[in-house]
């Protein structure tokens, strides 16, 4: 197990050299949501859809979505502007402790609330109803509420907090290491009475800031970690002019990302501000004049169905209905426009693969590679077996309904090393001692037109 392990790592790594960058595209998944603002998951197959004003549903792997809501709590919160229920992550153990976390505006007053619920013992598709609640942080304005929530490769729980609204920050709240606005969080959910702060935590014993982890945020509006590297991306809205995008290693505690003295690379309002080269550079920015707004942040791409995505970061704009997709040196590349669609969160499911949610007409979109051909539904599904293979590799279609037609097997490079046609058949073989141990990208084509990529390890 620790050869596949260390194997895995430096495969995923070499993926990232890839010639080809693909073609992004969407797939109609679900329909139907009401202004939905995350997606997220639970170890499973299932995926959690939230919508803003207060309901999480559950989407299952084949398009369809329950009936009943997992969590419910329309009464506490407010769907508003920018405000609503915006949030939510599983603690890393969920399946043992059935704990997971939301942050949504208070109904009352608009301040920002975190609280832990838990799963209902005897339903995995319900939650008790009634939650606890961690932290409470005071909003001046209704906007600017960031609103992500994320375990870190470290186990603890990181919280994206704007700079509070009223556009420009005039209090520059994000710059004062005294309050909570304008920052990254980060608590330990695993002790003290409610949470406890990390001893890593750059601010820790400083009235009022013992849960910063950095400072100088505007609006991040989404932020996840690479599952490979550990590494932090943010999206942080801009003011007037700039988009930007961060990147930093999951240990780099006490940044500042600039705002209010910059936005972008570009000086807003420098009063009382430390020198620009004390501050974390955006790994890059879009620009107002180009169509964008506000910013969209997204995920690193992970998955296996599609290795010419494999390292790289993709977001979106609210504005410009457009994907990004950036790899890791901060060149980027956009997808043609989806028109129709106003794209507000990225979702990552259990192995990786990525998702999208338009908040206006309420579909969740999978992303694909187009450059691929037709993707294959869950209709033209295979499974190959085994996996880590020998001497021979069998490919078996799932539902009965298409036949494999066509093998071709890709090394880490890209480069295609095997091809080999099929006949019309439920199961076929592949043989594979000719190839040397590693790691390989099998394509299948079946007698539609549609393609799955899967991983397949030769040992």
């Amino acid at each position: 197990m620790k050869y596949l392990s260390l194997l895995m790592a430096l495969v995923f790594i070499s993926c990232e050299s890839l010639s080809q960058t693909g073609s992004v595209g969407l797939q109609s998944f679900a329909t139907g949501f009401a202004a939905p603002v995350e997606i997220t998951h639970c170890g499973d197959n299932r995926l959690f859809v939230v919508e803003q004003d207060g309901r999480i549903k559950i989407l299952n792997a084949n398009g369809t979505v329950n009936t009943t809501p997992f969590l419910n709590i329309t009464a506490l919160t407010n769907q508003s502007g920018e405000q609503g229920l915006l949030g939510l992550a599983f603690h890393p153990n969920y399946a043992t402790n059935g704990f997971f976390y939301v942050n949504y505006t208070r109904i009352s007053d608009g301040a920002t609330v975190i609280a832990r619920y838990s799963v209902d013992v005897g339903n995995p598709n319900i939650a008790n109803p009634t939650g606890t609640i961690l932290l409470t942080i005071a909003q001046p304005f209704s906007n600017h509420n960031g609103g992500t929530l994320k375990f870190g490769p470290d186990g603890y729980l990181y919280i994206g907090m704007g700079d509070g609204g009223s556009g420009g920050d005039p209090g520059n709240r994000a710059q004062n290491i005294n309050e909570l606005l304008g920052k990254m969080l980060r608590i330990d959910v695993n002790s003290g009475a409610l949470y406890s702060n990390p001893a890593g935590n750059p601010y820790l014993g400083v009235a009022g800031a013992d849960e910063i982890w950095a400072i100088g945020l505007r609006n991040p509006w989404k932020f996840s970690f690479d599952r490979q590297t550990g590494e932090l991306w943010i999206a942080d809205v801009g003011q007037s002019l700039y988009e930007e995008v961060n990147r930093a290693a999951a240990t780099e505690s006490g940044l500042n990302y600039g705002w209010r003295c910059y936005e972008g690379n570009s000086a807003y309002n420098t009063t009382g501000c430390p020198p620009q080269n004390t501050m974390k550079a955006p790994l890059f920015v879009t620009n107002h004049s180009n169509g964008f707004c506000s910013i969209t942040g997204g995920y690193v791409y992970r998955g296996t169905q599609f290795p010419n995505f494999q390292g790289n970061y993709f977001f979106s704009d609210y504005c410009k209905a457009q994907i990004g997709m950036s790899d890791a040196s901060g060149n980027v590349t956009f997808s043609p426009t989806f028109s129709g669609n106003n794209f507000v969160s990225f979702g990552e499911d259990v192995n990786g693969e990525l998702y999208v949610a338009s908040i206006g007409n309420g579909t969740i979109y999978k992303i694909v590679d187009s450059s691929l051909g037709t993707v294959a539904s869950e209709k033209t599904a295979f499974t190959i077996y085994p996996n880590p293979a020998k001497s021979e590799v069998f490919i078996q279609n799932l539902n009965a309904v298409s036949f494999v037609t066509a093998l071709e097997v890709f090394n880490t490079d890209g480069k295609k090393i095997l091809t080999r046609k099929t006949e019309n058949q439920l199961i076929t073989s592949l043989n594979t001692e000719t190839l040397p141990t590693g790691f390989y990208f099998l394509r299948l084509t079946d007698n539609l037109g549609a393609t799955s990529v899967q991983k397949l390890i030769k040992e």
